[in-house]
This record gives C-alpha cells, sequence and structure tokens, in this order.
C-alpha cells in the first residue's frame, strides 16, 4: 500500500498491473472472450483506446475498473460543443454505469495529444474539451466517480539528467494547466514509458540499461544512481513537475512493454525479461531515486493482445506487443504479481479449419510480385522483416507466409488462395520453427446487427449534409467509406451509436458552421434514438 496526495489530501493506494486492450486486428477474439481472459489472469484494470460498447457491455459486472478514451480527433468537437460532450458521455460513460455495469474509473482525454510528431495541432483543442467533459460528467452526476486523464508520450519532457527534467518549453503553459487542473480533480498524471523505442532508435543506446537486470551503463546525478531506463525517464518527469509546483502528483504509467517480433531486439526473450523485471521493479516497492518507497500507483502493460492491423510507420514491431497473441495464448510465461501465478490461456477460443495456403511448389514464381505486395498490404507480413522470427525462411517460405496470411484474413475462403493459379491449400502446417503459420479465428458475435441501422444510414444518406461530404475530396470519401464498410459488416455490433460515431468523426473535414451545427443536430437526433 502506498500513500500519495490527490488534491492536497493523502490518500491509500494500492501499485497494480492492468494492461492496455487494444482491438486493431484482423482476428479479432469476441470481447467475452477477452473479458474472460482477463479474469482467469485476475487483471483488473484495463485501458482501452476508445469505448467500445461491445467492450464495455463484455466488462459489466465484473469489477474491472476500465479506463476509456476519447480520440485526438474528437477533441476539436468535444471543446467547441457543451451538446457533442454531453452526448459524448451519455453514450460512452453513463449508460453502461447502472447496476451491476461497468466499473468506468478514468477518461482519457486524447492519446499522447502533444506529441512532437504532430505539431501542436491538438494543444489548443485539449483544455476546451476537459472543461466540457467536466462539466458533462457534473450534469450526470459521475465527477466524483470518474476522473479524466490525459496519457502522455515522454516526449512532453526532455533532459540529459532526471534532475533536470522540464517540460519541452513550447508545453509550459498548457503543462501548468493540464497539472493544476489533475491535481484539483484528484487525478493522477499518465505517461507512456518505452526504453524499447529509446533501444530501437539509437544504436549507440546501451542494451543492458534498458532491462532491469544490472547495467554497466549506469548514470550518475548527484548522489543519485540509475541503474535502467525505466527509472530514469520517471524521475525526469518528477523533476518536471516539481518545476511546476507539482513534485507530489501521482503518477500513472499508461503504456509500457516490449515487442516480441518484428524487428531487430523485438523477440520473445527480450519482452520476457524487460516486462518480469518491470512488475518485479514495481511491485516490490523500491520507488525511484527521487521517489523512494513510491512506485508509479498503477502500470498498464502495452499490451493484453498483438493488434496485426495496426500501422507499421513506427515499425514492424508496432503489430507484436501483445503479452498474448492475437487468439489470446500466452507468448511466454509471466507473473503478473498473483504468487507464482504465470499467465494462462484464454479458453474456447474457436478456430478456423487447419488448413494454410502456400506456395505452389510446382509453379514457377517469377510473377508473384503484385500477388505478394497485396497479400502484405491486406494482412500482416512484419514477421519477414530483417530481426523478425520469419525472416530466414526463403524466399518461397517468404511468399507462403504472405499468401496464407492473406487467406486467414480473407477468412479461408478458397478464392483467396488462387494468386492467379500460384497458390495451392494444404492440410499440412506449413510452419518452420520459430516461424509459425497462423489460422485464424472465428469471430464470434457479442451482439445482433442492429435491425435499424439500415434505415439510419438510409436517414443519413437523403440528408444535405451527406450530399456535401460526398463533394469533398479525398477526405470525405474515406469517411463515407467507414460508415458504409461498417453498414456492411455483419461481424460488428450496428447499433446506431456506433454509425455516429464515425460520422461524429468527420467534423474536422467541414468547414462551414452551418454545415456544424447541422451535423450536431443530426447527431443528436439520430444518437437520441439508438438502443
Amino acid at each position: 500500500m502506498l500513500v500519495v496526495m490527490f488534491g492536497g489530501s493523502a490518500q491509500l493506494v494500492e501499485s497494480a498491473i492492468g494492461v492496455n486492450w487494444g482491438t486493431i486486428s484482423n482476428h479479432r477474439l469476441s470481447p467475452s472472450t477477452v473479458v474472460n481472459l482477463l479474469k482467469v489472469n485476475k487483471i483488473q484494470k484495463v485501458k482501452l483506446f476508445d469505448a467500445d460498447p461491445d467492450c464495455l457491455r463484455a466488462l459489466m459486472g465484473t469489477g474491472i475498473e476500465v479506463m476509456v478514451g476519447v480520440s485526438n480527433d474528437q477533441l476539436a468537437t468535444l471543446g467547441s460543443s457543451t451538446v457533442a460532450s454531453d452526448l459524448w458521455v451519455s453514450q460512452n460513460v453513463s449508460r453502461f454505469m447502472v447496476n451491476g455495469g461497468a466499473n468506468i474509473k478514468f477518461i482519457a482525454v486524447g492519446n499522447e495529444p502533444f506529441l512532437a510528431s504532430y505539431g501542436g495541432q491538438f494543444q489548443s483543442y485539449l483544455m476546451p474539451a476537459i472543461t466540457n467533459l467536466q462539466q458533462s460528467l457534473a450534469k450526470a452526476n459521475l465527477a466524483g466517480t470518474v476522473k479524466l486523464v490525459v496519457p502522455c508520450n515522454a516526449d512532453a519532457y526532455e533532459s540529459s539528467l532526471p534532475s533536470q527534467g522540464a517540460f519541452r518549453p513550447e508545453l509550459t503553459q498548457i503543462m501548468t494547466d493540464l497539472v493544476t487542473f489533475l491535481n484539483s480533480n484528484g487525478s493522477p498524471f499518465i505517461v507512456n514509458i518505452y526504453p524499447f523505442l529509446s533501444l530501437y532508435g539509437n544504436s549507440d543506446f546501451p542494451q543492458d540499461y534498458a532491462f532491469f537486470e544490472g547495467t554497466t551503463h549506469s548514470v550518475t546525478d548527484g548522489p543519485n544512481v540509475y541503474y535502467n531506463a525505466f527509472d530514469g525517464n520517471y524521475d525526469t518527469l518528477v523533476s518536471a513537475l516539481n518545476k511546476l509546483g507539482f513534485g507530489q502528483m501521482p503518477v500513472v504509467i499508461g503504456e509500457v512493454g516490449w515487442p516480441t517480433d518484428g524487428a531487430i531486439s523485438a523477440n520473445v526473450n527480450a519482452a520476457r525479461v524487460f516486462n518480469q523485471g518491470l512488475i518485479n521493479h514495481v511491485l516490490s516497492n523500491k520507488g525511484t531515486p527521487l521517489r523512494p518507497g513510491q512506485p508509479p500507483i498503477d502500470v498498464y502493460l502495452f499490451a493484453l493482445l498483438d493488434e496485426e492491423a495496426k500501422s507499421v510507420l513506427p515499425g514492424g514491431f508496432e503489430r507484436h506487443w501483445g503479452i498474448f497473441s492475437f487468439d489470446g495464448q500466452a507468448k511466454y510465461p509471466l507473473n503478473l504479481g498473483l504468487g507464482n501465478r504465470l499467465l494462462r490461456n484464454a479458453e474456447n477460443v474457436r478456430y478456423l479449419p487447419s488448413r494454410w495456403c502456400v506456395a505452389d511448389p510446382f509453379k514457377d514464381l517469377s510473377g508473384v510480385t503484385e500477388h505478394f505486395k497485396l497479400a502484405c498490404t491486406v494482412a500482416d507480413c512484419t514477421t519477414l522483416n530483417y530481426g523478425g522470427s520469419c525472416n530466414t525462411i526463403g524466399e518461397r517460405g517468404n511468399i507462403s507466409y504472405a499468401f496464407n496470411s492473406y487467406y486467414q484474413v480473407q477468412k479461408q475462403n478458397s478464392q483467396s488462395c488462387e494468386f492467379d493459379g500460384l497458390g495451392m491449400i494444404t492440410f499440412q502446417n506449413p510452419s518452420m520453427g520459430q516461424c509459425k503459420f497462423l489460422v485464424g479465428v472465428v469471430e464470434m458475435l457479442s451482439s445482433q446487427q442492429h435491425p435499424s441501422t439500415q434505415q439510419a444510414l438510409t436517414h443519413m444518406s437523403k440528408l444535405p449534409l451527406y450530399a456535401k461530404l460526398q463533394q469533398r475530396q479525398p477526405a470525405s470519401k474515406c469517411v463515407i467509406a467507414a460508415i458504409e464498410a461498417t453498414a456492411k459488416n455483419t461481424t460488428r455490433n450496428l447499433a446506431k451509436v456506433a454509425i455516429v460515431t464515425i460520422f461524429f468523426r468527420s467534423r474536422l473535414y467541414l468547414t462551414d458552421e452551418a454545415t456544424n451545427y447541422s451535423f450536431i443536430a443530426f447527431y443528436r437526433r439520430l444518437a437520441s434514438n439508438a438502443d
């Protein structure tokens, strides 16, 4: 148990290990299967990146603490309209917090909105969005129960030594405003720390300093000595907060982890050593040199499951952060701090039949290039990257891996193994050593298609606003395509509110105020009819 300061008063809190549950996957387990996975592993804290209604329904009645998320592209609308913030709270929080409902504790307002690569595009929207959402929570009588937080990337602060940590100069004012709000509302500061990215992005970074096993590259900072990158990064934040006058602010680690594939240093053994070392370090209550005996109050591992449809812009490793593979199978032994209990696999997972698509060994593959590109554009081929688990299986093996990945994403549709006659279906597992050729899962329905969804879409298509969207190129067509694709997807919940949420995000592509007001009116009318 730790004593921390919230809004000037001392409270007892228990440091705990939670997980991030992302859903950007072509092979999604049903939310009920994932929640059962959390329960059998006694994971009591989960962080979502949105407010997916299926996930929240599955979490109802479990007692698991939940953090839901507002995406960065929603900040402008929520900050400019109390109608929008009221609706967001109503549709994504209030309706799930009934008797026996979801245990929502936090709303993450944005996700790393101060990231340097964003060029400040979200900064002016953040505090207005927080103000409106706080008022909306108060109207719903939830302000004392649900806390607003802002997950920040570690690039929000900088220093060569932890004791000299400070927020980037252009963030000083908004960080002062944010931290003042967090302190007055009893909310912690949330930061994402990734020693792997320090190692991945800097060839001179000492590898042993990224872990918790001891290092020959310790950092001396006055009387303090740092033996791992996590503590050094954490205390740099502590110093930055102290410079703003909030040196005792509670800190939560929103994301931390190590990937298992897709790049050099991203492998199962390194992930096991890092995550186990992190968990042992945090739960030992040793703390850090600037906060001895005061570890982060909560740590959310990134991530629960692999997300093989994530963007690979940062690197191929982005799809391999899970402590479980996409099908809920533990990648390595890991003790989350529950005695000697190691990870337990997901139960009752339904797989597609045991068959694979591979390159026909009797065919000339000289014309395979475009087929390979297609397969790896739709499906995940990052394990073929240099340093990946399938990097050494040879050219024909690479082609077979790509063909099979595409075939499984297409739910083993026989036509998806054609590739102009270059592919063939086999019932013999083509996996080679550490390179595993996957078999997809049966995407189980957690809720039935809403019977009036198509009526809602038909209504929407008749509105002048929809016509205006169609005339805007090219972003608006992406929004329309997303809406229409959702309407056709029979494996996901199609309640009206899901359609509305997609349409909600299209506001960024609208420029005239009259259209924006029309949109808000449409949003309110449609959402009010949702179940």
